[in-house]
C-alpha cells in the first residue's frame, strides 16, 4: 500500500497533465480533451451518414452503408496506423500524434454514432413522417423539424455512453506517442522499472473512477429523459381533462355530457 501511495504522490502531476507546462499537455486532461473533441466533431458527420443510410436513393445509401460496415469491421488500432502513415503522405509533412488520433476518432465514432441516430429515427412511428409530409414539409424539412429533434433527444443517453467508450479507446493513442494517460503511466513505469504492477494498477483504477463517475452522471441524464417521456405520454389526457367545459365529465363527448342531469 505504501508503494501505491508513494507512486501517486511522486507522479500525480504527470498523470494529470503530463509534462505541461514544460512539455505537451498530457495525462488524464489530454485523454478527456481528445475524447470530447472526437465526439463533438464526429456528431455533425453522423447525422448525414444516418440519413444517407435511410435514403431511398441507392447512390446515397450504398456508399454510407459501405463506410459504416467498413469502419466498424476493422480494428481501431488498424485505422490508427492507416491514418498515421496516410496523412503525412497526403499533405506532405508530419502530423502530430494528437491530430492523428483525433482524425481517427472522428471517423470511427461518426460511424458508430450514425447507427445510434439511425436507430433513434427508426424507433419513431412512421406516421409522424407521413403526417409531416401531408402538412407540406419536404422530406428534409420533416426530418429537420419533426423527426430529428425527437430522435436525437431519445438517443442522447446512448451518445453519452459512447463518450465513455471513446475515452477508453484513447488508450490506443499510446502506440503513436499521443501523451494521454496510458502514455504517462508508461513513462512512470520506465522510470521505476521494478513496479509495473503498481503503476498499471493505478492506471486501471484511474480509468475505472473516471468512467464510473461519468456513467453515473449520464445515468442521471437518462432518468431525466425518461421522466420527460413519461410526462409527454400523460400530458394529452390531463390536458383534455382540464380543457373540458364546466359541467361535463372527462372522457365523454361534450354533447353527451350536456344531456346528463
Amino acid at each position: 500500500m505504501l508503494d501505491f501511495i508513494q507512486i501517486i504522490r511522486d507522479n500525480w502531476l504527470l498523470l494529470l497533465v503530463g509534462q505541461y507546462p514544460n512539455g505537451p499537455l498530457g495525462g488524464i486532461v489530454c485523454t478527456l480533451i481528445l475524447s470530447l473533441l472526437g465526439i463533438l466533431l464526429a456528431f455533425p458527420l453522423s447525422v448525414p451518414i444516418a440519413l444517407a443510410r435511410l435514403s431511398e436513393r441507392s447512390w446515397l445509401r450504398w456508399p454510407a452503408t459501405m463506410l459504416v460496415y467498413g469502419v466498424r469491421g476493422v480494428p481501431l488500432l488498424m485505422i490508427i496506423l492507416w491514418v498515421y502513415f496516410l496523412l503525412p503522405t497526403l499533405i506532405g509533412h508530419e502530423v502530430p500524434g494528437f491530430a492523428t488520433m483525433l482524425c481517427t476518432l472522428v471517423v470511427y465514432e461518426a460511424t458508430y454514432l450514425s447507427e445510434v441516430v439511425r436507430s433513434g429515427i427508426l424507433a419513431l412511428p412512421k406516421g409522424q413522417l407521413e403526417a409531416s409530409r401531408a402538412l407540406g414539409h419536404s422530406y428534409f424539412g420533416a426530418m429537420r423539424h419533426v423527426i430529428l429533434p425527437q430522435a436525437l433527444f431519445n438517443t442522447l443517453p446512448s451518445m453519452l455512453s459512447q463518450f465513455v467508450s471513446t475515452l477508453q479507446e484513447t488508450t490506443l493513442g499510446y502506440v503513436i506517442n499521443v501523451p494521454e494517460l496510458t502514455f504517462a503511466a508508461n513513462q512512470i513505469n520506465n522510470q521505476l522499472l521494478t513496479k509495473p504492477f503498481h503503476v498499471f494498477f493505478i492506471l486501471a483504477l484511474t480509468y475505472f473512477v473516471v468512467c464510473f463517475t461519468l456513467t453515473k452522471l449520464f445515468g442521471l441524464v437518462e432518468q431525466h429523459i425518461a421522466r420527460k417521456r413519461l410526462g409527454r405520454a400523460t400530458l394529452p389526457d390531463s390536458a383534455d381533462a382540464s380543457a373540458a367545459p364546466a359541467g361535463t365529465l372527462p372522457g365523454l363527448p361534450t354533447s353527451t355530457a350536456k344531456q346528463l342531469p
